[in-house]
C-alpha cells in the first residue's frame, strides 16, 4: 500500500488541537495522514475477511485513493469550517475531508466504467488495471466483463468506507444530525447527476438547461457547494451564514465543471493524466456543447451543425478534430470561459456576505482560483 503521509508529506498520525490546518493547503496536505491511518485500518479488517479480497479489490482502492488528486474537497470543506471560525477540533474535519476522498474515489473508479475511461490520474483507470490482470493471469471469460464488475465492486467498497467514516463522526458530533442530512442530500445528487449524464448521451440532447443541472449536480454540488456546508456545519453555522456559504459554492462548483469541460476537450493528456477526447468521441452533454450547437444553429453553420450532431457510433479521430474545431469556431469555447469568469466572480462576493475574516475569504479566492482558472492543458480537475 502507498503511504500517503511519505509520499505527499502529510503528518504521521492524527492531528491534535496543536496542528490546527492554517491553511486550505495545510488541510489538503494533512488528511493525506489521516487517510492513510484509515486506509491501514480498512485494509487490516479486509486481510480478515478474504486475502484475494483484500489484495485484489481493497489493495486496489487504498492504492487508487492514495495516488493522487488535488484533495480539492477537503480545501472547500475547510473553507467553510474556516469561514465560521473553525471552533472545533481539526481532527474531525480532517475526518470529514478524508470520507470525502473517499466517496470522490467510488465516483471516479464508477465514472471511468461508465466512460470506458482506460487512464485516471496519469494511470490505468481501475477497471483497465483488472483487464490486465485477467489477462496476464490468464483467467477464464471476457476481460471486459470481468474488469468492469470488479470495478463497480471497487467503487461501492471505497463508497462503504466513506459512510462508515462519516457515520462514526455523525454519531459523536454534536451537529451531527446536520452533517448526516448534508451527506445524504450530496450521495443521491451525485447518483442524479451521473445518471442524468448518461441519459443526456443516450437521447442526444443538446440542450443547454439539461448540460447546466448534469453539471451542477453531477460536480458542483458534491465538489464545492456540499464540502463547504459540511464544514460549516461542523462548527455550528446558522442558517443565513450556510445560505451564503450555498450560493458561493453552487457558483464556483458549475465554474469548475465548466472548467473541466473545457480541459476534457482540449486538454494535454499527458498533463491532465486522462484522455483529452472522450467528452467529445461519445457526444457527452455539456454546457460547451450545448452553447455550440444553439450559435452554430443561430448562425446556420452547416459544417459545425454536422460536426455536432449526435451519431450512432464513437467518433473517428478526424471527426473528433472537426468538432473540436466547430467548437472554437462558432465562438462556444470563448462564452464558456467568459461564463467561468462571471461565476468565480459571483462565487467570490457570496463568500464575503458569510461574515468570513479576511484571511478565509482569501483562502477561498485563491482556491477557487486554483480550480476554475487553470489554463487548459494544466492538471485535470478532481
Amino acid at each position: 500500500m502507498l503511504d500517503g503521509r511519505a509520499e505527499q508529506g502529510g503528518t504521521a498520525g492524527p492531528v491534535g488541537r496543536q496542528d490546527v490546518p492554517g491553511t486550505a493547503a495545510d488541510a489538503t496536505v494533512a488528511v493525506n495522514g489521516v487517510l492513510a491511518d484509515q486506509l491501514d485500518v480498512r485494509l487490516r479488517e479486509a486481510h480478515e475477511v478474504d486475502e484475494v479480497f483484500a489484495r485484489e479489490v481493497a489493495g486496489r482502492v487504498a492504492a487508487f485513493v492514495q495516488r493522487g488528486g488535488k484533495r480539492l474537497r477537503t480545501a472547500f470543506l475547510w473553507c467553510g469550517w474556516r469561514a465560521v471560525g473553525g471552533d472545533c477540533d481539526p481532527r474531525t474535519l480532517l475526518r470529514i475531508g478524508a470520507a470525502l476522498e473517499l466517496l470522490q474515489a467510488c465516483a471516479l473508479i464508477h465514472d471511468d466504467v461508465m466512460d470506458g475511461s482506460p487512464m485516471r490520474r496519469g494511470a490505468p483507470a481501475v477497471h483497465a488495471d483488472f483487464a490486465r490482470m485477467h489477462c496476464v493471469g490468464g483467467m477464464n471469460g471476457a476481460p471486459e466483463k470481468y474488469s468492469a464488475a470488479a470495478a463497480v465492486l471497487a467503487g461501492d467498497l471505497a463508497l462503504a468506507w466513506a459512510d462508515d467514516l462519516l457515520t462514526d463522526i455523525v454519531l459523536t458530533s454534536p451537529h451531527g444530525r446536520q452533517l448526516h442530512r448534508e451527506w445524504q442530500a450530496m450521495r443521491c445528487e451525485m447518483v442524479a447527476g451521473q445518471y442524468l449524464d448518461i441519459h443526456a448521451q443516450a437521447t442526444g440532447s443538446s440542450a443547454a438547461d439539461e448540460a447546466v443541472r448534469i453539471a451542477t449536480l453531477k460536480s458542483a454540488l458534491y465538489t464545492v457547494e456540499r464540502p463547504l456546508a459540511l464544514g460549516a456545519s461542523l462548527a455550528g453555522a446558522g442558517a443565513r451564514t450556510l445560505a451564503a456559504l450555498r450560493s458561493a459554492g453552487r457558483c464556483a462548483g458549475l465554474a469548475f465543471q465548466l472548467s473541466d469541460d473545457l480541459l476534457g476537450a482540449f486538454g494535454d493528456p499527458a498533463v491532465t493524466g486522462k484522455p483529452a477526447d472522450e467528452d467529445l468521441r461519445g457526444r457527452k452533454l455539456t454546457y460547451l456543447l450545448a452553447v455550440a450547437v444553439r450559435l452554430a444553429s443561430a448562425s446556420d453553420d452547416s459544417e459545425a451543425i454536422a460536426a455536432l450532431r449526435p451519431e450512432d457510433v464513437a467518433r473517428s479521430d478526424d471527426k473528433v478534430a472537426r468538432m473540436r474545431a466547430a467548437l472554437e469556431r462558432t465562438g462556444a469555447r470563448a462564452v464558456v470561459e467568459s461564463y467561468i469568469a462571471d461565476l468565480s466572480a459571483l462565487s467570490l462576493r457570496h463568500f464575503a456576505a458569510t461574515g468570513a475574516d479576511q484571511h478565509a475569504r482569501q483562502e477561498f479566492a485563491s482556491l477557487v482560483e486554483r480550480a476554475v482558472v487553470a489554463p487548459v492543458g494544466s492538471e485535470g480537475a478532481e
